[in-house]
């Protein structure tokens, strides 16, 4: 019996891929049930922009349903729906990067990611939106216009892959691409109750790139699961010969036994990084979640790893590589670009070698003293966001408790930080503030241990059930 269209929106990707394969469902009902809730639902939360029209995507569903018929049901997201995040070039759709510049701007290739991703049987309706150029944790731009959190539209999905995060919680897409650099792929996981995970560098490859080997962005899933997050990472991962960072690995990796006996692994207990300010509310859920550890028979200790010059090294490597990228932009585009774009843009070009040389000096000793302290720990528990949700109406928040922020990324250092170790992090759906709005729980992993971090981020997933709480959209 095929299941009700409302149900096949809030099933994960595995339980749908799963009814396609056993002919329990088709595509072309997926399609439909989510065409449905997307009619439904996004007119308020804007997270899927560019969006073919119903016809042609159930058209799409109609050709996996054909291949089916003939036996080609191998591909791990054969019929499942899909948008790319608005920061990768997808052919037969507006590569805009959330910038009127691009706003016509139509690709003639597709990305390594969007590649893979299709290969793999997923079917393209849209892009999901994203801020400008991915710039801030909070998507809105001039094209398409602000994207909102499914549990509280009022506020913000966060970014920059927001779109996709929020597709994901209010059961528009059964999977989802993002990028991070400084958070995009967590943070939006962490403002929609869902799972954003950063893998490590090199695992998904990035191409096209101008800066192959820069090294601290990524691309990499959500889901509304971690198992879906393995299965995505079982497309995305591998090397690829047009991304020279891209690591030797095996995609089929990610398939293992999620479950795994955690007892006995040590944790680090830091929400605050050592001291950065921290919304008591998101404090509250995280020092409830303690005993979760406790419980698996995890070893918690309050411990903080010594992350001196992390927010210089980030800034610094991160205005280089805004100057290198958008530089040329300025002189000819300066007033279709947002304030912060222009401000990263010209400190980006402004900054000195002798300066780019002591980011890099820094960073060698910071992630040497990351290998130091994993020798006691297996992993580190901290916030992913420093406060909840906040205004939609809002460019970025000015304060977090009672302290002043003094740039538009200065709200995201609980990210940004962990970007700077190069080590691989989760956000994991943690709990809710009185008000409702979502909180996550980052933990990150050790040097490359991502199947590891999976596993833990699995147990403390099925310990909670707080991922199963999707929002009200009546």
């Amino acid at each position: 019996m095929t299941a009700p269209s409302d149900d096949l929106c809030d099933r994960t990707a595995l339980e749908l891929a799963d009814l396609i394969r056993t002919r329990k469902t088709s595509a072309r009902e997926v399609m439909a049930a989510h065409l449905a809730r997307i009619r439904t639902v996004n007119p308020t939360i804007n997270a899927i922009v560019a969006k073919l029209d119903d016809d042609a995507c159930l058209a799409l569903a109609d050709g996996a349903d054909r291949q089916a018929a003939h036996g080609a049901m191998t591909r791990p997201l054969h019929g499942l729906p899909i948008a790319f995040k608005d920061l990768q070039p997808a052919v037969g759709f507006p590569y805009t990067r959330g910038s009127l510049i691009y706003k016509d701007f139509k690709p003639t290739e597709d990305s390594v990611l969007v590649e893979r991703l299709r290969r793999a049987g997923a079917l393209a309706i849209g892009k999901t939106n994203t801020p400008e150029f991915g710039m801030g944790s909070h998507s809105y731009n001039r094209v398409y216009g602000v994207t909102r959190n499914p549990y509280d539209p009022s506020k913000t999905a966060g970014g920059s892959s927001g779109g996709a995060g929020a597709a994901l919680a209010s059961g528009m897409l059964p999977i989802a691409d993002g990028s991070d650099m400084g958070g995009s792929l967590r943070n939006p996981g962490n403002f929609n109750n869902v799972v954003g995970f950063r893998p490590s560098i090199g695992l998904v490859p990035s191409a096209p790139n101008p800066l192959p080997l820069y090294g601290f962005s990524t691309n990499g899933p959500l889901a509304r699961t971690v198992a879906d997050v393995a299965m995505l990472m079982s497309v995305m991962a591998g090397p690829d010969p047009r991304d020279p960072g891209s690591l030797p690995c095996d995609p089929a990796s990610f398939l293992g036994r999620l479950e795994s006996d955690v007892r006995g692994k040590r944790i680090a207990w830091c929400p605050d990084l050592g001291g950065l300010p921290l919304d008591p509310r998101v404090r509250a859920v995280l020092a409830s979640q303690r005993k979760t550890f406790e419980a698996m028979g995890c070893i918690v200790e309050d411990a903080v790893p010594d992350l001196r010059d992390a927010d210089s090294v980030f800034l610094t490597m991160r205005a280089f590589r805004s100057g290198l990228a958008y530089g040329p932009l300025l002189a000819e585009h300066r007033a279709l670009m947002k304030p912060e774009a222009i401000a990263e843009t010209e400190a980006g070009l402004a900054v000195t070698s002798a300066a780019i040389g002591k980011a890099m000096i820094q960073h060698g000793q910071l992630l040497e003293r990351m290998r130091q302290f994993e020798e006691k720990y297996d992993f580190i528990c901290c916030a992913v966001n420093q406060l909840p949700p906040f205004d939609a109406a809002l460019d970025w928040p000015k304060t977090i408790d009672g302290v002043a922020m003094d740039h538009y990324v200065a709200w995201m250092k609980s990210a940004y930080w962990i970007t700077a170790t190069y080590r691989p992090a989760i956000s994991v759906p943690a709990g809710f503030t009185p008000e409702g709005l979502p909180v996550g729980l980052q933990i990150v992993g050790r040097f490359h241990g991502d199947f590891p971090l999976l596993q833990m981020a699995w147990r403390f997933e099925q310990a909670t059930g707080v991922g199963k709480k999707r929002p009200s959209l009546g």
